[in-house]
């Protein structure tokens, strides 16, 4: 295995972190399952592209997409552990352009659509990131 996948794949984390990176993963794969297929809730592509545009994210059927994806494809791989670190490097991104885009101006806390919850999610994806993806995880496996 060559020495920069090694990397992306390492990992001394234990099972606290596994825990967060599946719970992390299940939340963002279902956040981005709303986006891209309308599932539980969701309003799909075409109203949440809609939506984005009207807050200025535009276009806003390809941020749709590109948030979705993230979130579905991302939460997935967090699930599974594999190839967590890219994962959650791009799912902090999402959670930044979320916290900034849209919750700041609303203040801290959820009830109030706040950065409450997307602050947890970025701070759970910046703690992948940085330690791996642990114990129960194909990266740990690919790595030996």
């Amino acid at each position: 295995m060559n020495a920069l996948l090694k990397s992306l794949v390492a990992t001394q984390a234990g099972y606290g972190l596994t825990v967060l990176r599946i719970v992390a993963g299940v939340t963002f794969a279902a956040h981005g399952a709303q986006k891209l297929f309308g599932w539980f809730g969701g309003y799909g592509l075409e109203g949440v592209g809609q939506w984005m545009e009207s807050i200025g994210l535009a276009p806003g059927y390809l941020m749709a997409l590109l948030a979705g994806s993230a979130e579905f494809f991302g939460g997935v791989a967090l699930i599974v552990g594999v190839l967590a670190r890219p994962a959650a490097a791009v799912l902090a991104l999402t959670m930044l352009v979320a916290i900034v885009s849209v919750h700041l101006a609303n203040g801290f806390f959820m009830s109030s659509n706040g950065y409450e919850f997307a602050l947890a999610l970025l701070a759970i994806s910046v703690a992948v990131l940085v330690e791996g993806a642990g114990k129960l995880s194909l990266d740990k496996r690919l790595a030996g």
